[in-house]
């Protein structure tokens, strides 16, 4: 069974998600926040391929995908990076990252590398559910990665039934139609929380985009199966430019 499917399966509630920008803040950092992340009791990691033109992030992922990029991190090096991650990792891991650099590398080998490595899944933002099916999906499945598509407040309920009818995984939503950051509170989401529970999806689903405190993660928590950090995680890691104690700054926060 696949990493991710296994997680929904014995934990359905509280499940905690963090991204990072891979190469950030120093280019080696990948192994050493993997590990950390593991040991404090995260339950998926969201791998994030830097990209110049990062559409979906806001400035503070933007910044870590300049840095990154500047520190010489690829494609090719993180697959380098993670060749013998197996041997100590043992919690999901999702590649995100954008369709121009996955393509440049190209698809099939890209595919193909996740599941050399052990990658579990993969988000790719600007890839159409049209296309995914037509030409992305069997690739995918063969190689034995869940593709995990987000939702938003302005997502049509025929295009979030399709998502959940073609996809295995769990389902992406996003907190409000934005880019990445940090937000004090949801207090003005829940109708949109609301109306996707009572739609009675088969995927679980985990909410991202704003979550930086404990009022937010419980909110995330209350609506869905957990909570995706990524700006938060990256705004600790660049303060403090070292990983045990970004890590401990994250967990911190969360509980403020």
């Amino acid at each position: 069974m696949n990493r991710i499917n296994k997680l929904f399966q014995q934990k359905s509630e509280n499940i905690l998600s963090v991204y990072f920008t891979a190469g950030f803040p120093k280019l080696e950092d990948t192994l050493p926040i993997l590990k950390c992340l593991q040991a404090n009791g995260v339950d998926l990691v969201e791998i994030g391929v830097p990209f110049s033109d990062p559409m979906a992030d806001g400035v503070v992922i933007q910044n870590s995908s300049q840095v990154a990029l500047q520190n010489g991190m690829s494609i090719r090096k993180l697959f380098e990076q993670l060749t013998a991650v197996r041997a100590e990792i043992h919690i999901p891991l999702i590649m995100m990252g954008y369709l121009n650099p996955v393509m440049q590398f190209g698809f099939e080998n890209f595919c193909k590398e996740c599941s050399r490595v052990g990658v579990d899944g993969m988000i790719i933002p600007d890839l159409p559910m049209s296309d995914f099916l037509a030409e992305y999906k069997d690739i995918a499945t063969k190689y034995g990665l869940e593709f995990i598509f987000l939702i938003t407040p302005e997502t049509e309920e025929s295009r979030i039934r399709e998502i959940d009818s073609h996809t295995n995984g769990f389902i992406y939503m996003v907190s409000s139609a934005a880019v990445t950051g940090t937000q004090n509170s949801f207090d003005n989401k829940m109708e949109y929380f609301n109306r996707i529970n009572v739609m009675n999806l088969k995927n679980p689903r985990l909410i991202g985009f704003g979550i930086s405190n404990k009022s937010t993660r419980d909110m995330a928590n209350r609506y869905s199966s957990g909570a995706i950090i990524g700006s938060a995680f990256i705004k600790a890691l660049q303060e403090t430019q070292d990983v045990e104690k970004g890590v401990k700054r994250l967990l911190e926060r969360l509980e403020e």
